[in-house]
């Protein structure tokens, strides 16, 4: 199968070679804790049995192409002529941690090593910065500190919370995001672990098979949160992306709101739209992890439904042990889908050239 002339992928784990890279970037006392302890608070409560990264993931002297920005070009951006790498990082996992202190300094951090070690390694690289959400108020103050940089292109949220994302709780956050043009992206990875809600809508399962299935719940909530609570009126400029979450669930989920809606408008007075038109008008969705159905279809139809060459960005979700090869997803598609989804839609959200 031949490569899209144009990519540009949105999931990118770049990682830390040590935790040691953030000390030079932390005050006391957490530039002692992390030296000492390392970073707690990111990880999370089910663990792949599998292992989390690719086999082939690391160089001929056994470093992990994750953790330098040269590997990153070589296994991923140069072998598959990509345009451009949106960095996701990991640390967004701090805001599970239960000292709003020591998540705000981690992520200062993490968001400075970013700027300093990768985003002037090559062009083609950009920056997702992190927030630490437990203090909203200087979440908004580091976005304010960090979004005018030229290489940052999103902010990225965990997925995993305590309260769902449409409270008005996180509106400081938003305001910030929109004041500097920067869409707000929604993460997996800790569901279950620290100071958020249980990992499915039944509670605590026994296993990361069943946690990984069960993700897509989380992404549902979230978004029926953001849309009927309003956020997309009171942030009209306002861009969401969920990534990693799925995307099968899309068209069903925006029935169901749209069904509701018709008899249930008197409890959200704020929305002047059907829900689904606020998510086709403000939400992206990433390709990975792609549902691949026996009859490929039946994926067809999906995106159909959902409008998939207008919503979806392409994802390896590089170097995971799920990633997806450009080479081989998104086949049946049109010429054009196929262009605006490995590309033209991230090239505008981004606002890259």
């Amino acid at each position: 199968m031949k490569l899209p002339a144009q990519i540009i992928d949105c999931d990118v784990h770049h990682a830390l070679k040590s935790h040691m890279d953030l000390v030079p970037y932390l005050k006391e006392p957490w530039k002692s804790r992390v030296i000492k302890f390392g970073i707690q608070g990111g990880g999370g409560t089910y663990t792949s049995p599998i292992g989390v990264q690719r086999k082939d993931a690391y160089a001929d002297d056994g470093r992990d192409a994750a953790a330098y920005p040269e590997l990153v070009m070589e296994h991923l951006v140069d072998a598959y002529h990509m345009d451009y790498a949106i960095l996701s990082g990991s640390t967004y996992a701090m805001s599970i941690h239960p000292d709003a202190d020591y998540a705000t300094a981690i992520v200062a951090a993490y968001n400075d090593y970013l700027i300093d070690h990768w985003l002037p390694n090559h062009p083609k690289l950009k920056g997702s910065m992190t927030v630490a959400t437990q203090d909203p108020l200087q979440a908004a103050r580091e976005i304010d500190r960090i979004g005018p940089h030229p290489d940052i292109v999103q902010v990225i949220l965990i997925s995993a919370t305590h309260i769902p994302y449409g409270n008005r709780y996180y509106h400081p956050i938003y305001e910030a995001a929109e004041r500097h043009g920067l869409p707000v992206a929604i993460h997996p990875g800790s569901e279950g672990s620290g100071i958020s809600n249980p990992p499915t809508a039944a509670g605590y399962v026994s296993n990361y098979f069943q946690w990984h299935t069960c993700l897509s719940q989380n992404f549902m909530a979230q978004l029926v949160s953001i849309v009927l609570e309003g956020v997309f009126e009171k942030f009209p400029r306002l861009k969401f992306v969920l990534v990693e979450g799925g995307v099968a669930w899309l068209p069903h989920l925006m029935w169901r709101m749209d069904k509701n809606f018709k008899a249930l408008r008197a409890t959200t007075p704020w929305l002047k739209k059907m829900p689904s038109q606020y998510i086709r008008d403000h939400c992206y969705l990433t390709t990975q992890p792609i549902e691949e159905p026996d009859n490929p279809k039946h994926l067809q139809q999906i995106f159909e439904m959902m409008d998939a060459e207008n919503i979806l960005l392409f994802s390896s979700d590089f170097p995971h042990w799920d990633f997806d090869d450009p080479f081989m997803i998104m086949k049946g598609l049109s010429a054009e889908a196929k262009h605006k989804i490995f590309y033209e839609n991230a090239r505008q959200l981004y606002q890259l050239k």
